[in-house]
């Protein structure tokens, strides 16, 4: 069986031959000098050979035996490894090291998570992020199958073993360019959006079940990218529906209009394994989320 060296001893041998006596060694631990001939004594014991040479370490420099000489190097290796994990853990513990992988629907990557992010992660340099942005049911995908640590959605189906945090809350507006009747609106009901040509989208489904349902299969066009249906919109091709959050708030040439009647509102929340632990920087930002929003971590 091999000896079980301890890093403490490790250390104090190692301040014996830097410092060149047990004296500076037990002043540099903080320990007596009999307290440091023991740790060495027993560490020699543990090693089956001697460290120094048998002399009087009051009245001569302690000197290494050539078993010794060998050693250092080998204990000055064992000692970095040992500080270096330790300190790569203790990042990680907090959450200041290591990799987070987030899969989110666009509207909230865009518009929330950079400014969460900024916020979170702060100086911690060595944290890594990888951020996919994709519809709701890549990213139910993407968590089902550990791609991701935990993911932002809207909860359209999910197996038994998915976990569904709400978080936000969206409601469901008219978009449509600035220059359009509709557009002085304040607010507006389905009846209103008849005999427009609508472009559907991804969120349209969220009209389903809803008095307004009647829009989407009557919708024209339908586009599955965010960046081709607003193209489409500043064209003139036509309207559509988009959560609040799905619309960029800064864009000039177009209109969002609150849809009242119906009210359709989605949650959106995180989406992570039931039964599976998070690591320790994504549970740091799913508390940080959490907790950013009000919410308690240990009510989940």
């Amino acid at each position: 069986m091999l000896p079980d060296l301890k890093i403490v001893q490790l250390r104090h041998f190692v301040w014996v031959a830097e410092l060149h006596g047990f004296h500076a060694a037990a002043e540099r631990a903080h320990r007596t000098q009999p307290a440091i001939s023991l740790s060495i004594r027993d560490l020699e014991n543990k090693l089956g050979q001697s460290l120094f040479e048998k002399r009087n370490a009051r009245v001569a420099r302690p000197e290494l035996t050539p078993f010794g000489v060998q050693f250092l190097g080998y204990a000055k290796e064992l000692i970095a490894h040992h500080d270096r994990v330790v300190k790569d853990m203790n990042l990680i513990a907090q959450h200041k090291s290591g990799h987070l992988r987030i899969a989110s629907v666009p509207s909230i990557a865009s518009r929330l998570l950079p400014d969460i992010l900024t916020r979170f992660i702060g100086d911690a340099t060595d944290l890594h992020v990888s951020l996919f942005d994709d519809n709701s049911e890549a990213v139910l995908a993407m968590v089902e199958s550990q791609q991701v640590d935990f993911g932002i959605a809207s909860l359209w189906e999910a197996g038994s073993d998915i976990q569904f945090i709400p978080i936000w809350e969206d409601s469901v507006g008219v978009v449509c360019r600035c220059d359009h009747p509709l557009a002085e609106e304040p607010q507006l009901g389905w009846r209103q959006l008849r005999g427009e040509r609508l472009i559907a989208n991804g969120t349209s489904r969220l009209l389903a079940g809803s008095e307004a349902e009647e829009l989407v299969a009557d919708s024209q066009f339908y586009m599955s990218n965010m960046i081709s249906l607003l193209a489409m919109l500043e064209a003139g091709m036509g309207i559509t529906t988009l959560p609040r959050f799905a619309f960029p708030p800064e864009h000039g040439q177009l209109r969002f209009i609150p849809l009242s009647d119906p009210l359709v509102t989605r949650d959106i929340g995180i989406v992570r394994q039931a039964n599976r632990s998070l690591p320790v920087a994504a549970q740091a930002l799913f508390e940080f989320i959490l907790r950013d929003n009000e919410l308690e971590p240990d009510d989940w």
